[in-house]
């Protein structure tokens, strides 16, 4: 989910805390769990400071090791621990155990989207990503918003939270049921089908998908149940050449065949060099594929140029590519 939402579903889960009897008698201990799940609510997300190094550290590592199952307990250890230092008379365990649960959660919404997370490493580094609700969902954000005001104006947040996460439960199992009616109908006019990515947007009836069979990629949209395919690539595998053996060693294509499981690629020859490219399918928007990464190889076989990330233009792409000497 988005910052704005996890930090939200922190303060859901400290008025929820108030229905633990040990929480609810003790102010102190409250304000602890207070503080402790609005930063449990999103310590995963703290390796965002990655992209200040480059686009491929990022890609490579965000949502990967600290949605880890060690870094998940690592978390709420932490977060606890530095707590209890400044209030140490508090109860440890109930304190750990709710900003255990944000972190818990934070992860658990996390794999529901496109994008997902590596939530099940060290055990597998598979990317979990159910693609059933969107990074940024306006139902429920809006829900949480509704059940802070509630809070302030002198509802009990115990009930309250109780509430409303019965109702985002619900909807949570509705958007479920919905995905699995697209993959029905995807497997009813596609039949070869082998694998299917969903990208939900903010639009509850407007769904992005990507449609792998053995010799093509699909990529359509569903709108109101009616599914439409707006291109078709043939699946190609990876030749083996020198140019694709260069182009895999850049960290930038790197990260990125790390992360996408749904790709086309493309090979383009320059008067004096060439050009790898390679183009995640599940993100189009516009008629356009933002997701890519690009590697620019000159005739002495060295690497001269190469990005990774969301790009909405061919003229903006270019600018990425010849930025001085270390290109982005």
């Amino acid at each position: 989910m988005d910052t704005g939402t996890h930090i939200v579903m922190g303060v859901a889960l400290a008025g929820l805390s108030t229905l633990d009897p040990v929480v609810s008698n003790d102010p102190t201990l409250f304000n602890a769990v207070f503080v402790g799940t609005i930063v449990g609510s999103h310590a995963p997300d703290f390796d965002t400071v990655l992209k200040l190094k480059n686009n491929a550290t990022y890609i490579r590592h965000h949502r990967g090791v600290t949605h880890s199952v060690p870094a998940v307990i690592f978390w709420g250890v932490l977060i606890a621990s530095l707590i209890h230092l400044f209030v140490p008379q508090v109860n440890f365990f109930h304190l750990w155990a709710w900003i255990f649960a944000a972190v818990v959660i934070h992860v658990l919404v996390d794999i529901f989207n496109a994008y997902g997370t590596q939530a099940y490493r060290p055990f597998t580094e598979k990317w979990i990503a159910h693609g059933f609700i969107n990074t940024f969902d306006p139902y429920i954000f809006t829900l949480h918003l509704a059940g802070i005001g509630a809070w302030l104006l002198g509802a009990n947040p115990g009930y309250t939270w109780l509430l409303i996460y019965t109702v985002i439960l619900l909807y949570y199992i509705k958007r479920f049921m919905d995905k699995q009616e697209i993959v029905k109908k995807i497997h009813e006019n596609i039949p070869d089908t082998t694998e299917i990515a969903t990208s939900p947007t903010i639009k509850q009836n407007y769904w992005r998908i990507a449609i792998t069979t053995p010799t093509k990629f699909y990529v359509g949209t569903v709108e109101n149940g009616h599914i439409e395919i707006v291109d078709e690539f043939h699946k190609v595998p990876l030749p083996n050449s020198l140019i694709i053996d260069i182009a895999k060693e850049d960290k930038n294509i790197s990260a990125f065949l790390s992360f996408s499981p749904v790709y086309r690629w493309e090979i383009n020859e320059f008067d004096d060099y060439t050009e790898v490219r390679f183009i995640d399918l599940r993100y189009r928007s516009r008629s356009y594929y933002p997701f890519v990464a690009v590697v620019q190889i000159n005739e002495e076989h060295e690497i001269i140029s190469s990005y990774t990330g969301w790009i909405f233009s061919e003229h903006k792409l270019q600018n990425k590519l010849y930025v001085g000497d270390n290109p982005i």
